[in-house]
């Protein structure tokens, strides 16, 4: 991103996601306005006080911006069936226009993080290659690389195909895209919160397939008690299948990394009791642990073995060889922070993966809240839980090369014109947010980049389009881009000197 000061309608329009138009409404926005109205200042944040070399970009993922769902070649991913379910989504949204970043996708910042649709690649998730999808990427890639912003490239966001939904055909997936984009992708990522497809997809149906035993959601086929562990197993072993293809194959000649998407809330615990302390570790342990442990270690953590036994699968001694060290980065997705204390459950009836946690969550302390709740029920302000989550992470897992790979807060999809720009509390949640994020940095912690969701207001999955998470504002009936104030302050974040 360019250092000079650039006026801010200047300003909107290089910053605007669009390809066929921006519409900027100087009338009610007013080129002089905001810097008078707002309070920009960056809280001493700028680029200059982070390392040398530290990337600030922003994130999407493929279902959720790209649309063109059902045409152009693409075959349907288990979320394109999953959402077809009369009701299921609020006035039965769906992703099939999304946001049309397969037609809009100009933007400017250091980097962008997006998910490539397997799908879209190859519509029977193997087999023939669908040339329409390949040239779609191939337009978005070199658009970036023309406009000296780097690809990070994640190889999935949930939407896996659903003619694969039982089969293992992701290294052969991966392989074409290290070999395909590989030349000018250098950033890879394997999954986005495998955690999640496990949890939500399996333990309580909630996200796609919608899987789960009867007595934790409204599935008709699951079992919660087995199927979370199974499929968060296979996760694991193809992450590390498809690591182990680019750095045999393509690492040495292309000089990429690779690396996974891990989310973390932070867990707290809500008293300073034994119980409670070893519930938030236990909390720990079935979160991130799950899946970070195997990949560090070789092993699952030693709390998740001695509760689940038999049900949780196990790694052959040539799978620990191919888990074990199959990252070059840890992408953690980091927005919130829970309290946490010990349940003091029996056994339940029915078996399940957040059954096992044998801990419960709770959102006040002494009747305080944790801190001010975004849109989403389950996104609260805490920025001090960034900083515990990557201080964690560096003090029990070797202070890995981390980037923080998501963080961001929601309004309401209904929120005014003039209220969704004028989003000076988003402004404050980064400001908080990275502030913390740079104390730890300053602590040790090895971060070398901040991804902000999102770029855009998209499909917010099971929230539809009631959720705006974007630093852009899109108007979701003529898909018109207006960058909202938090857009302007990370601009100014970015290209002003340190004082």
């Amino acid at each position: 991103m360019r250092r000079t000061p650039l006026a801010p309608l200047v300003l909107m329009l290089l910053i605007c996601l669009v390809y066929t138009t921006c519409v900027v409404v100087a009338a009610e926005i007013g080129s002089d306005a905001w810097p008078e109205t707002v309070d920009l200042d960056s809280g001493g944040l700028s680029r200059e006080t982070f390392p040398k070399g530290f990337v600030f970009g922003t994130a999407t993922s493929a279902y959720q911006v790209e649309g063109m769902a059902n045409k152009d070649g693409r075959g349907p991913s288990i979320w394109d069936v999953f959402i077809k379910t009369p009701g299921l989504e609020p006035n039965n949204a769906t992703g099939d226009v999304a946001v049309d970043q397969y037609h809009r996708y100009k933007l400017n910042f250091d980097a962008y993080r997006f998910s490539i649709s397997w799908s879209r690649i190859f519509p029977n998730g193997t087999g023939k290659v669908n040339k329409k999808g390949v040239a779609y990427y191939n337009r978005l890639i070199n658009y970036m690389l023309k406009r000296g912003i780097t690809p990070y490239a994640n190889l999935n966001h949930y939407d896996l195909p659903q003619a694969l939904e039982e089969r293992k055909d992701y290294a052969d997936y991966a392989d074409f895209c290290f070999k395909t984009f590989g030349d000018r992708v250098k950033n890879w990522m394997t999954f986005n919160e495998p955690r999640v497809v496990a949890a939500l997809g399996y333990d309580n149906g909630f996200f796609a397939p919608g899987r789960c035993s009867k007595a934790y959601g409204n599935c008709t086929a699951g079992n919660s008690a087995t199927e979370p562990y199974i499929v968060s197993h296979n996760l694991i072993l193809s992450h590390a299948a498809a690591v182990q293809r680019y750095r045999e194959k393509y690492q040495e000649k292309q000089k990429g990394r690779i690396g996974i998407l891990l989310d973390f809330v932070w867990y707290e615990p809500l008293t300073r009791s034994k119980a409670d302390n070893y519930a938030a570790q236990r909390a720990r342990d079935f979160h991130i642990g799950w899946f970070i442990h195997p990949i560090v270690y070789g092993e699952y953590p030693k709390t998740m073995q001695e509760i689940l036994g038999h049900r949780l699968p196990k790694f052959t001694n040539k799978e620990v060889k191919m888990v074990k060290g199959s990252m070059d980065f840890v992408g953690v997705n980091q927005y919130t922070a829970y309290y946490m204390y010990d349940a003091h459950q029996g056994k339940p009836k029915v078996l399940g993966y957040q059954q096992d946690w044998n801990a419960s969550f709770a959102f006040k302390k002494r009747g305080v809240p944790i801190g001010p709740q975004a849109y989403s029920y389950w996104l609260y302000n805490v920025p001090w839980g960034l900083y515990k989550a990557v201080t964690y992470i560096k003090e029990h897992y070797g202070n890995p090369t981390m980037i923080l790979a998501e963080n961001g807060m929601d309004d309401p999809g209904n929120v005014t014109f003039a209220k969704g720009l004028h989003d000076t509390t988003r402004i404050n949640y980064y400001k908080a947010y990275i502030t913390q994020l740079k104390r730890a940095i300053d602590d040790g912690a090895n971060v070398e980049g901040y991804f902000a969701w999102s770029l855009l207001d998209n499909f917010e999955w099971r929230l539809g389009y009631t959720s705006r998470f974007g630093i852009v504002y899109v108007d979701f009936k003529t898909l018109n881009r207006y960058p909202k104030m938090s857009a302007y302050w990370f601009k100014q974040l970015l290209s002003k000197n340190k004082h």
